[in-house]
C-alpha cells in the first residue's frame, strides 16, 4: 500500500514533469489561442505543485535544500544579466 509521502511524491514528480512539456510546447505553439490555452495550464499545475510542495514540507516528506544566500542570489542575478 502506497504511503502519503510516496503519493505526494509522485504527483510532484508529475507535475513537474508536465511543466517541462509544456515550455516546449508552448513555445512551438503558433496559434494564439492554443498558446494562451498552454499557457493558463502550466500556471495551474505550477500553483498545484506549490501547494503540494508546501504540503510535502511541512508533514516533512521533503527537505528542501539550504536557502542561497543574498550574495549567491547576486551572483546569478549578475550572471544571468551579462547573458542578455
Amino acid at each position: 500500500m502506497l504511503q502519503d509521502k510516496d503519493i505526494v511524491n509522485d504527483y510532484l514528480n508529475g507535475l513537474n514533469a508536465s511543466m517541462k512539456s509544456y515550455a516546449g510546447y508552448i513555445t512551438e505553439a503558433n496559434n494564439p489561442e492554443l498558446r494562451q490555452k498552454l499557457v493558463s495550464l502550466r500556471n495551474g499545475d505550477e500553483a498545484r505543485q506549490l501547494s503540494v510542495y508546501q504540503y510535502a514540507i511541512q508533514k516533512g516528506h521533503y527537505k528542501p535544500a539550504q536557502q542561497a544566500t543574498p550574495q549567491e542570489i547576486q551572483q546569478v542575478q549578475t550572471e544571468l544579466n551579462q547573458g542578455s
